[in-house]
């Protein structure tokens, strides 16, 4: 992130109105500024649970000083305390994305407080003119809203062009999945899909399994997860085995093709005899040690399980949904992780895969009050829904073994009116402020069913 201050001095003129608006009209108040704004931005990257790396504060009055900026960056952090919308709409142009932080109460007040809509946002019409910059682009004296819209950036940035194995080619639920899923996961989030077929997968596994000291490798770690991490394993043992070899296996696919997201088609069928376990406890596993790993290699929902995870920095849980009633809804899937606030293990049994019967699959008790945000998006990739909600159970029912009960914070008849695609994502705690901004910027429609005024 690059900030910029834009200011102005004006000399007086006798019976003339000589200045703007803006508490910065001397050299010492802009210096009592920037030594402000420096201090505000340290405390800023001290606060950022992602990385975020800060390059110095530039101080602009024309657009030669702007031209002569060379920093490479992803986002023009602009302070307007006064200066020509034709200099904001240079600036606007050297990053990515662009933010303004505004001045009201936090400091001297800024000539833009005034102007940034009706003269640059707007540019002296009705309509805002700009396609990349709007209203949420602005940020009002809240640095905890600025650190929204950077968390925002950082999971949007993280997300695309972003690199995934895709064990079996990639996919989609549904005829409108498997048409649109692959093609917009290219086409509109830019992921690099790396297809390893099963034949390849298969001659990897039947090597690791001829590796006796990998076999002994993998008893004695799957001994030590039963053991160490709150586990009560209720299948057999060999089924864990055999998934720690299969996590060996992927781990070693993910370094050797510098990925660090990795999906399976058909794997409620074909992984299961080549593998002699299910990828239900694997993909756990990976999703608990930072990676992204996902089931069904359904491409629909897998771009917005990278953009959740990178911007909540926590594992994220793909997840068939219900029907939502009385303010509830059950979301359930067999490959939850365990790492879910990103740091301590929830309690599981491991047990089989459900619609087999085979295997190992974990059973997470997720924790019940945690407040969770749910992401169900479309097969068009056009619209879709958000919505917060609250664990209330994790019932044991014949169904996909790791199961949530969720209280919907908001109208969950809209979200049944509105539902669409299948796939949900769900992830540990509140960021659908965050997740409705980065659609924003990449042409994604969000119905917040959640949605409250905000307070800023």
């Amino acid at each position: 992130m690059k900030p910029i201050l834009v200011y102005r001095f004006f000399e007086k003129r006798e019976k003339s109105s000589w200045r703007p608006w803006g508490g910065i009209q001397s050299r010492r108040d802009l210096e009592e500024e920037v030594e402000r704004i420096n201090n505000e931005l340290k405390d800023l990257r001290e606060r950022a649970d992602f990385q975020l790396n800060i390059l110095p504060l530039s101080t602009i009055s024309n657009i030669e000083e702007a031209e002569k900026i060379d920093e490479k960056m992803d986002v023009v952090l602009i302070y307007p305390s006064s200066g020509s919308s034709q200099l904001l709409n240079k600036l606007s142009t050297m990053g990515k994305w662009t933010l303004f932080f505004i001045r009201h109460r936090s400091g001297p007040v800024y000539l833009w407080y005034e102007i940034i809509h009706p003269r640059f946002l707007r540019n002296h019409t009705d309509q805002i003119v700009y396609r990349d910059i709007g209203i949420d682009d602005i940020v009002i004296d809240d640095y905890q809203l600025l650190l929204k819209r950077l968390r925002a950036l950082y999971g949007l940035k993280n997300t695309l062009n972003s690199k995934i194995i895709a064990i079996d080619g990639p996919s989609g639920w549904g005829y409108l999945g498997y048409i649109n899923g692959p093609y917009l996961a290219r086409k509109k989030w830019n992921l690099d899909i790396i297809t390893v077929t099963y034949r390849e997968l298969e001659k990897r596994l039947r090597k690791a399994k001829s590796n006796q000291e990998l076999v002994r490798l993998a008893e004695r770690e799957a001994r030590e997860y039963l053991d160490k991490y709150n586990v009560n394993l209720k299948t057999d043992f060999k089924f864990v085995v055999n998934a720690f070899i299969l996590y060996y296996v992927f781990k070693d696919l993910l370094k050797e093709y510098n990925a660090n997201a990795i999906t399976v088609k058909e794997c409620m069928g074909t992984i299961m005899p080549i593998a002699e376990t299910t990828a239900c406890l694997v993909l756990s596993m990976l999703n608990d040690d930072g990676y992204l790993a996902f089931c069904e290699s359904d491409f629909v929902v897998i771009p917005s399980g990278i953009l959740l995870h990178y911007i909540s920095s926590k594992p994220v849980f793909l997840n068939d949904p219900t029907t939502p009633h009385h303010g509830i809804v059950t979301l359930a899937h067999c490959t939850a992780p365990r790492k879910m606030n990103g740091k301590d293990f929830e309690k599981a049994d491991i047990v089989t895969h459900f619609e087999s019967d085979y295997g190992a699959a974990p059973k997470v008790y997720m924790k019940k009050g945690q407040i969770v945000t749910v992401i169900d998006p479309d097969f068009e990739g056009r619209k879709w829904l958000i919505f917060r909600g609250r664990i209330i159970d994790n019932p044991s029912m014949n169904i996909c073994r790791s199961q949530v009960d969720i209280e919907i914070d908001g109208d969950w008849y809209m979200l049944l009116k509105e539902m669409r695609g299948f796939h949900w994502m769900l992830c540990y705690g509140d960021y659908l402020e965050e997740v409705e901004y980065a659609l924003k910027k990449i042409g994604i429609e969000v119905l917040n069913c959640s949605k409250k005024l905000p307070k800023y």
